[in-house]
C-alpha cells in the first residue's frame, strides 16, 4: 500500500467504526463487512467486491497496532487528500505517491512501495543538496491478504484442499511497472534529476518538498502504457490451491505463511489469512472435537432395549440401546468425533429421544392400558407431599 492511500482515504470511515475505537471493536466491524460484502455472497456484485476490498484495506492496517499509529501521524502531518495531483497537470497522469517523494530516483516498480511514518518524516527536513538523491529503499515486506470461504461440514472435519482465486494488486507486465509504452522509457526529470523533491534552504534548515515537474516520482512518462494507463500497475486475478487442516470450526482464522501479496525489491510475500465459515449439517453437531446427534426411539426400544444403527461421518455403527433408557440418555461412541492435531479422535454423542405417539390404534390402546394396570406407579410421593401442604 503506498503513502498515498494512506494519506488519502480514511480507513476509519470505511469500516464504520470512530477514531478512538479498540481493537475488539475494529475487528467485530470488520468481520461484519467482510462477511455482507463478500463475492461469494454476492456474485456478479462489482459494488460489493469493491466494499469487500476496501473493507479488507482497512481492516490490514487498523488492526496492527504499529502500523495504525504510523497511519494516525501520517494522516494528521499531512491531511486527508493533500498531495492529490496528477503528472504535468494533465487528467490520467501518472498519480503522485508520497512514498515515491522519498524513495530515490529511477524507474522500476516503486510507485507500489509503502514506507512507514519515521522514514517519510526524516526525509521531509535534510540537509541535502538541492537535486541530491534520496537513499534508495530496500526490500519490503508483502501485504497480507485476507479472504472468506464457506465449508461443508464433512470438509469442516475431515479437511479438504480447494482453489482459491484473490484479485490483488500487481506490476504491469505490459511494462514491467515502469509506466511507459512499450519501446519508450521514462525520462529522468530534469527539474529534480531523478530524486522526485527539490530542496530549498530556509535559514539553518533545508525543507525538501516534492518535485512540481514530476509530481514526485523522479521521472517524467511521455507515452503512457495502453494497459496500465501510466500507473505501472494492474489488478490481477490468482489462482492458488489451499490446503484446509482438518478439524477446522466455524469463525476459526487459518494464518498461511508467504501466501499472501508478493514482496517488492525482492521482500518477502505476506500472508494470507483465511477466515472459515463453516455450513450446517442436517444431521450432526459440533461441541468441540465431539460430534453430536440427536436419534428418535420408540417407548417400546426405551423399554425393553434395541440395537441402533446410526450414521457417522464416514459410514454407520450400531449402538446397544439398554432396557430402561429415558429420554435424553446421551450413547457415547468414542474415536467417532473430529480428529485432533495429535492424532487422536473426540467422541459422538448421541442422544436418545423417545417419541410418544400422538394416536393410538384402538389395539395399541388396549396393549398400554393393559401394561399401565400391570406398572408400578410412578415415585412421586415427594410431590404429593409438596401438593398437601400447599393445598
Amino acid at each position: 500500500m503506498s503513502s498515498k492511500d494512506w494519506i488519502e482515504k480514511d480507513f476509519y470511515a470505511v469500516l464504520g467504526v470512530d477514531k478512538a475505537a479498540s481493537a475488539d471493536d475494529i475487528k467485530k466491524t470488520y468481520r461484519k463487512l467482510a462477511r455482507e460484502s463478500h463475492p461469494d455472497h454476492n456474485p456478479g456484485d462489482p459494488k460489493a467486491e469493491e466494499r469487500f476490498k476496501a473493507a479488507s484495506e482497512a481492516y490490514n492496517v487498523l488492526s496492527d497496532a504499529g502500523r495504525r499509529r504510523e497511519y494516525d501521524e501520517m494522516r494528521s502531518l499531512f491531511g486527508s487528500g493533500a498531495f492529490r495531483r496528477n503528472a504535468g497537470g494533465q487528467p490520467g497522469g501518472v498519480p503522485f505517491d508520497v512514498s515515491d517523494m522519498f524513495g530515490g530516483g529511477g524507474g522500476g516498480d516503486r510507485r507500489f512501495g509503502g514506507t512507514g511514518f519515521q522514514d517519510l518524516f526524516s526525509s521531509i527536513f535534510t540537509g541535502g543538496q538541492a537535486g541530491g538523491q534520496a537513499a534508495p529503499r530496500g526490500p519490503a515486506r508483502g501485504r497480507d491478504v485476507e479472504t472468506e470461504v464457506a465449508l461443508d461440514f464433512g470438509d469442516a472435519v475431515r479437511g479438504v484442499t480447494l482453489p482459491l482465486t484473490l484479485r490483488a494488486p500487481g506490476v504491469c507486465e505490459t511494462c514491467h511497472g515502469n509506466g511507459a509504452k512499450p519501446g519508450t522509457q521514462p525520462r529522468t526529470c530534469q527539474v529534480c534529476h531523478g530524486a522526485g523533491v527539490t530542496t530549498r534552504n530556509q535559514g539553518s534548515f533545508s525543507f525538501s518538498e516534492p518535485c512540481r515537474n514530476c509530481q514526485g516520482v523522479g521521472t517524467v512518462v511521455e507515452e503512457k502504457c495502453p494497459e496500465c494507463q501510466g500507473t505501472g500497475g494492474v489488478t490481477k486475478t490468482r489462482t492458488m490451491n489451499v490446503r484446509i487442516p482438518a478439524g477446522v470450526s466455524d469463525g476459526q482464522r487459518i494464518r498461511l505463511a508467504g501466501r499472501g501479496e508478493p514482496g517488492e525489491r525482492g521482500g518477502p510475500a505476506g500472508d494470507l489469512f483465511v477466515h472459515v465459515k463453516v455450513r450446517p449439517d442436517e444431521l450432526f453437531g459440533r461441541t468441540g472435537d465431539d460430534l453430536t446427534l440427536t436419534v428418535p426411539v420408540t417407548f417400546a426400544e426405551a423399554v425393553l432395549g434395541t440395537d441402533l444403527r446410526v450414521p457417522t461421518l464416514d459410514g454407520a455403527m450400531t449402538l446397544r440401546v439398554p432396557p430402561g433408557t429415558p429420554s435424553g440418555r446421551v450413547l457415547r461412541a468414542r474415536g467417532k468425533g473430529v480428529v485432533r492435531r495429535d492424532g487422536q479422535a473426540g467422541d459422538l454423542l448421541v442422544t436418545l429421544d423417545v417419541v410418544v405417539p400422538a394416536r393410538l390404534s384402538d389395539e395399541a390402546r388396549t396393549a398400554l392400558e393393559a401394561f399401565a394396570e400391570q406398572s408400578p406407579p410412578a415415585a412421586r410421593e415427594h410431590l404429593d407431599a409438596r401438593v398437601r401442604r400447599v393445598s
